[in-house]
């Protein structure tokens, strides 16, 4: 029997018995739908983090300072700032930051908010995207004004509209609470998780505005730098640390600490990658339950067919050709089911894409590597039911009734 007429034969099996094939797909199905659907979701998150870092750019560094070392006179200050962005060419934009959990309300709502003390360059550093409204000016940082930028699942929540600019607030620690005005509402990298109450606020104001906010904790423990160009970045950065050794006399404590945003990309794209594989992982452990419902219902199908391979083998063919055609019969009801699940779980990644905010990256080579996998599995699990097939003694075959 050649290869065409095993093929030919499986699929008349197969459709003989629509209703048991379907439900032996099904495991295949199952499995390969949630593998490409988690991996092309997890290949489109870390495409949309790659996005957020390629906004702030190359040039990008993050110098902090080291808390474990530091003392209180090592902490960076707005003149800090000022002579660095003066004496070191290198360096385009620098922004201050001082981040600390603080209180946003209004008079119906209130929410806990991660509230950044910085200036105007926050933008440039940090990629900050505003939506609507704008961002706090040069003369309302230098004067402290009262002015808040607010992310957009904060401004529908306290507000009940994504675009709240000129709405008021109340913003401080549970201390101190000063009145704000919204001046702009900036995209929310957690906007993919939707509106949740254990999401804080995220809240950027003038620094000299957070100062009267938390004057117990104001310290600048962090820099954001941009360089004018990628090349630039070690120049910036070495300059920038020479004016700080230099004015707080700490050179040699180790006391400031820079890295590349394309590090913390680096970092981050690396989590995920553990992330998506694990969950892949268990996923695919549902295609060996699927393989081994291949396995059964091909042993049904031998008991079920032992007549006709008594017969079969009695007019004269061999071992290997029953052999072969209950292997082909595996195999074509795996891959089948791998197609199905294939098309399942590109659509089910789209749909959740489209809820989550996240476009799915559809990889070849995962496409391909599941289509090999799900041949594997049928070959694997229909080897023991083709081999009992095969060695079924032709005369005792056609006893059976």
């Amino acid at each position: 029997m050649n290869f065409v007429e095993n093929i030919k034969m499986a699929f008349e099996s197969i459709i003989s018995n629509r209703l048991r094939s379907l439900l032996t797909m099904l495991g295949i199905i199952i499995g390969i739908s949630s593998v490409i659907a988690i991996l092309s979701l997890g290949e489109g998150g870390k495409s949309a983090v790659t996005r957020e870092f390629e906004k702030i750019g190359s040039s990008t560094i993050n110098l902090r300072v080291n808390g474990m070392k530091a003392q209180k006179s090592d902490y960076l200050t707005m003149d800090d700032i000022k002579y660095i962005r003066e004496k070191v060419e290198d360096v385009k934009y620098i922004s201050p930051v001082a981040q600390r959990m603080g209180l946003v309300s209004t008079p119906m709502k209130s929410r806990k908010a991660v509230v950044t003390g910085t200036n105007p360059d926050i933008t440039y550093t940090s990629g900050l995207e505003i939506m609507y409204g704008r961002m706090f000016s040069e003369r309302e940082f230098t004067e402290g004004r009262p002015v808040v930028v607010i992310d957009e699942i904060t401004a529908g929540m306290l507000f009940g509209s994504k675009d709240a600019t000129g709405q008021s607030l109340n913003i401080g620690s549970k201390g101190i609470q000063k009145k704000a005005i919204v001046i702009g509402i900036s995209k929310s990298a957690a906007a993919i998780f939707g509106e949740d109450e254990g999401i804080p606020a995220f809240v950027h104001c003038p620094l000299t505005f957070s100062e009267r906010l938390f004057t117990s904790d104001s310290a600048i423990d962090t820099a954001y730098i941009t360089a004018g160009s990628k090349e630039d970045g070690d120049e910036a950065v070495s300059g920038a640390l020479n004016i700080l050794q230099s004015r707080h006399n700490n050179r040699g404590r180790d006391i400031y600490r820079a890295e590349s945003a394309l590090k913390e990309l680096e970092q981050i794209n690396r989590v995920l990658g553990i992330f998506t594989a694990f969950i892949g992982a268990v996923a695919a452990i549902s295609l060996i339950v699927g393989g081994i419902g291949v396995m059964n219902i091909m042993l049904v199908s031998v008991t079920e067919r032992t007549r006709e391979i008594g017969i079969r083998k009695a007019i004269g063919a061999t071992t290997t050709a029953i052999l072969l055609q209950f292997l082909t019969e595996a195999v074509i009801l795996s891959l089948s089911g791998g197609l199905v699940g294939i098309t399942v779980g590109i659509s089910g990644a789209m749909l959740v894409g489209e809820f989550a905010g996240i476009s799915p990256v559809l990889s070849m080579k995962a496409i391909a590597g599941t289509i090999l996998f799900s041949s594997a599995v049928g070959m694997f699990f229909g080897i023991y039911p083709a081999r009992k097939a095969a060695s079924l003694d032709p005369i005792e075959a056609l006893r059976y009734e």
